[in-house]
């Protein structure tokens, strides 16, 4: 198992785990999935049961995080530094001030307190961070904040390789590639869903307090990213 698939496990794991924590203490938020607010807002309208604004807030926050995640990158890349070690130790302080809000705020007891729309933003944000670190500095893992995609592929790669080889008109190096993409993307997966057992019984038994789990792991990742080659300086006019 080589060091891209570990990282790749393990921020599945910190997404899978912040999401579920986050959506059970803050009554329905997703904060690493987002674009799952707009199927929660889109069921307000018939039940009216919960509250809109946090769920509204969630998307100019996740955009920010994600454009100044971005123009920070870039700025360390023209001044030839590390990249990685910074974000992960930016997200690893967010989530631990998300983990310490309730002892100023309280624990939310509604999806409409301050508290609830504090930490929720906070979670927003660093959430915001890794999935634009994804896009901007480890593009070649699979994704790790969403599923989906992962799940439809290695099913898809695991039906060729049931039937022995790839499909009819398939090339053969094709079949290489599936299995490929198998070895790459079958521990992301598990390791999202015991992330997501793990918000979820890490939260029943600890509150927010469980915030220390995904923490500790974003900090080892910043400490691993340290020796991560420093990509040369980008010229400037």
């Amino acid at each position: 198992m080589d060091r891209s698939q570990i990282d790749a496990a393990l921020l599945s794991f910190i997404a899978a785990f912040v999401d579920t924590c986050g959506f059970v203490g803050l009554y329905g938020l997703f904060t690493a999935h987002v674009t799952g607010n707009f199927v929660l807002m889109g069921a307000e309208l018939v039940h009216h049961h919960g509250e809109l604004f946090a769920k509204l807030l969630s998307f100019p926050v996740f955009i920010g995080a994600v454009a100044l995640t971005t123009l920070a990158s870039y700025w360390l890349r023209r001044r030839g530094r590390s990249r990685l070690a910074p974000a992960f130790w930016t997200q690893c302080v967010l989530l631990l001030v998300a983990m310490a809000w309730p002892l100023l705020l309280g624990t939310p007891n509604d999806a409409g307190e301050l508290s609830a729309i504090v930490i929720g933003v906070t979670l927003v944000a660093a959430m915001g961070m890794q999935n634009a670190l994804m896009r901007l500095e480890l593009a070649s893992l699979p994704p790790t904040t969403v599923m989906t995609g992962n799940v439809t592929q290695v099913t898809i790669d695991l039906m060729e390789r049931w039937r022995g080889g790839p499909f009819e008109g398939d090339k053969a190096d094709e079949g290489v590639a599936a299995r490929a993409r198998l070895r790459k993307m079958w521990l992301p997966v598990l390791a999202f869903l015991c992330g997501a057992a793990g918000g979820a019984s890490g939260y029943a038994l600890g509150n927010f307090w469980c915030l220390a789990v995904p923490a500790a792991a974003c900090g080892w990742l910043a400490w691993r990213s340290r020796d991560v080659p420093v990509v040369p300086p980008l010229r400037t006019a």
